[in-house]
């Protein structure tokens, strides 16, 4: 589950799709485009959340979309190293999330319902960015994960085991 202050405007699949098929023709030997890959990236591009492979895997068969688990594996690399997604890891958990035409944001996790929340923090990215300026260090990306529980399980918990976290 996602949700959190991000509220921008989905890209439409089709401009990932087209930004897939130029990754795939740029390659020193090209890669073919499959009417597999086509149907994954507008299933993946229309809508925003976090997923893993095997969640995947699983909303793509209850869309009756016939995908191979392999064809989805290497298409989720492909994609990833085309700039189109990022992964991001949660302790032994990898998840998937659009990095293209999102802006660089950060995550609040759920160590109890695993929801993930994201957030923007100008102060942050500044932040960031003076430090790699101190040390001449030019960054090609980065990952904040804040793990903790999140307001609705704190809620949902009897007083008494508030305490607990304490």
């Amino acid at each position: 589950m996602t949700e959190g202050i991000l509220q921008r405007p989905l890209e439409p699949p089709e401009n990932a799709v087209q930004r897939f098929r130029e990754y795939l023709a740029s390659r020193p030997k090209p890669l073919r485009f499959t009417e597999a890959q086509r149907q994954m990236i507008h299933f993946i591009f229309s809508r925003h959340n976090h997923f893993d492979a095997e969640q995947l895997c699983s909303e793509l068969d209850r869309a009756q979309l016939n995908i191979s688990r392999a064809t989805v594996y290497r298409t989720l690399n492909k994609l990833v190293s085309a700039g189109l997604l990022r992964r991001v890891q949660l302790g032994n958990r990898v998840l998937y999330e659009h990095d293209y035409g999102y802006p660089q944001h950060e995550h609040l996790v759920c160590d109890h319902c695993g929801k993930v929340i994201e957030f923007e923090a100008p102060q942050l990215e500044a932040m960031y960015e003076e430090v790699c300026r101190q040390y001449g260090f030019q960054p090609s990306r980065h990952s904040l994960v804040v793990r903790g529980i999140c307001l609705e399980c704190v809620r949902s918990r009897s007083p008494r085991r508030r305490l607990d976290w304490i």
